[in-house]
């Protein structure tokens, strides 16, 4: 139990919180429509959808104040690099922003399908009820305001039999606009979000991700048209709505039960949603300021397996080990912002990312820097760039342990190029302070073309560690994970060689996956009553097979070994 406290204590402490207050909100606001006096007349009408309609809206108010906060991105590098306000494990917390987003999303989501359908029943029977011509309390509260000094409960005005009455009060009222909108934005933005479209399609989930501002400015105004109703102090004191209900046919007739007088709730949300969107304005304006700024590309490498890297240079431009930027260059797209991991180190005079070539914008890219002709590209021919950024990371913390698991897939190595560089330069300049005692990397991919270009790292890393004897700081394993049993026959014939034949670095290239239950016992075994930092940069699956592992192989006892699972989400 201690070990799954150590990993996800916190998350699941966060987690536990957000849906407490979700079902608080919920519950109260439900009773509060259901039970409250001051919707008597108004449940009359609607029946028990009022309160499953106002319930999940105070939900909605709860979690479009939270949507934004998460993608702050300024914000939460601000937090991650105050150790005042952060220790390890709130940074780690801070790491899983995106995946808080989310889950916000889809409860967004939820809450907006239970708000909808509780109107879809709550508009027809309003309708119905303004067309009902039976001496009924619905039809009573319907034709309140057709005289002079009344006030009317019932919206719907006009007089027109469903579908045509639901879809005018739909469509020609401020609230039922707004809610349209608002819900095909939504509808629009979680399709648009999928993994697949997020993969093939990523400038379709760019481009109608912004329609969250669409989605904020109907929010804020959806309220405004208070077609929800309730009967005013005033009128309760004077007309009691459970001794008048029975004798609606007498109101205004009697001193004892006055025609009821009714107002419509004054508009929440924004009170609700006001802060966290002028943070979020301060965030762009903040962002904008920077992709103004000068950046200018100093070299163009291309590498093998469809990669370039771009080394870039910019005025007062500072980083930390396995932070990120996002790019714009408008010679391919002038709206378009994608996110890249630097794989420069603080100590170098420049900073660069390797991208792989995969998509319509990245082909772009390759094509506008010159790397489809022959011919060396002259600098001033090169686009100018857009830069924002650099953002913090959970590869910042590598420092933070005497010992780190560092496993990269594809070119999810990326950070690592960082890391490793970074502790290059350290050892160059005598780092008698680094408390990093001890990495172990790992690297899995699946074609041989893609170690090529960070093979030359891990050898300067190599000869540097031999010549300061320090030969075991680094252990380093590559995994060939997509070739048969006979391409890998094929290369073990050579395996006694001094040099591995595919990286030419001393260590030889596996073939398959790792077994990480025997990796993690063996790391364990070395190094007891330790706090050892896995830092991944990988797809979904294999972040799950990690943390589980991590989870089942750290000690209850808080003086054992603990493996800390740390994530790369951008």
């Amino acid at each position: 139990m201690g070990n799954w406290v150590e990993n996800e204590g916190l998350s699941i402490f966060v987690i536990f919180v957000w849906l407490a207050l979700n079902v608080f909100l919920f519950t109260w606001y439900y009773f509060v429509y259901d039970l409250g006096e001051k919707f008597y007349y108004t449940r009359e009408l609607l029946g028990p959808f009022l309160a499953l309609a106002r319930a999940p809206a105070a939900c909605l108010n709860f979690n479009c104040m939270l949507i934004l906060l998460p993608v702050c991105r300024n914000l939460l590098s601000f937090l991650r690099g105050s150790s005042a306000c952060c220790s390890v494990r709130v940074r780690r917390q801070l790491d899983r922003n995106l995946t808080f987003h989310k889950l916000v999303a889809w409860m967004i989501a939820l809450h907006t399908t239970i708000h909808t359908i509780a109107h879809l029943f709550n508009v027809e029977n309003l309708v119905n009820a303004r067309n009902d011509n039976k001496t009924t309390i619905q039809t009573v509260l319907s034709r309140l305001e057709d005289t002079k000094n009344e006030t009317y409960l019932n919206f719907a005005r006009k007089k027109l039999p469903n579908p045509e009455g639901g879809l005018y009060v739909a469509f020609t009222t401020l609230a039922g606009l707004s809610g349209v909108i608002i819900t095909l934005c939504l509808i629009l933005i979680i399709t648009s979000s999928t993994k697949t479209i997020r993969r093939s399609y990523f400038e379709v989930f760019w481009f109608t991700h912004h329609l969250f501002v669409i989605f904020f400015a109907g929010l804020v105004i959806h309220g405004a048209g208070q077609i929800v109703r309730g009967q005013i102090k005033t009128s309760s004191k004077e007309h009691n709505p459970i001794v008048c209900a029975k004798q609606f046919t007498q109101w205004g007739k009697t001193p004892e039960c006055p025609i009821p007088q009714f107002s419509g709730n004054p508009p929440m949300t924004w009170k609700w949603v006001v802060g966290p969107m002028i943070l979020y304005l301060c965030e762009r304006l903040v962002r904008f300021w920077r992709s103004q700024q000068k950046v200018v590309i100093t070299k163009v490498v291309i590498h093998p397996f469809k990669t370039i890297e771009l080394q870039m240079k910019k005025k007062g431009f500072r980083m930390e080990v396995g932070q990120y930027i996002f790019v714009k260059c408008p010679a391919v797209s002038m709206l378009e912002w994608h996110p890249f991991t630097l794989t420069s180190a603080p100590e170098e005079d420049y900073f660069s990312i390797h991208i792989r070539i995969v998509g319509d914008w990245t082909e772009g890219l390759f094509n506008v820097c010159g790397c489809d002709k022959q011919e060396f590209q002259d600098a001033w021919k090169l686009p100018k760039m857009a830069v924002d950024g650099p953002f913090g990371t959970a590869s910042e913390d590598v420092f933070s342990y005497e010992t780190v698991m560092l496993v990269g897939a594809g070119i999810g190595v990326t950070p690592f190029a960082s890391v490793l560089k970074s502790v290059w330069y350290k050892y160059c300049n005598d780092a008698i302070n680094l408390r990093l005692k001890k990495i172990y990397f790992y690297w899995l991919c699946r074609d041989t073309h893609a170690f090529e270009w960070f093979a030359d790292l891990l050898q300067s890393l190599e000869n540097q560690m031999q010549d300061r004897d320090n030969a075991a700081f680094l252990s380093y394993n590559i995994y060939l994970t997509g070739w048969d049993e006979s391409q890998a026959t094929h290369f073990t014939v050579h395996h006694d060689e001094e040099k591995d034949v595919i990286t030419g670095l001393k260590q030889k290239t596996l073939y398959g996956r790792p077994n990480w239950e025997n990796e993690f016992k063996m790391i364990a075994n070395q190094h007891p009553s330790s706090r050892i930092g896995v830092f991944l940069c990988g797809p979904e699956a294999l972040a799950t097979t990690l943390n589980k592992i991590s989870i089942s192989n750290s000690e209850a006892d808080p003086r054992g070994v603990h493996f800390i699972f740390n994530k790369e989400n951008f």
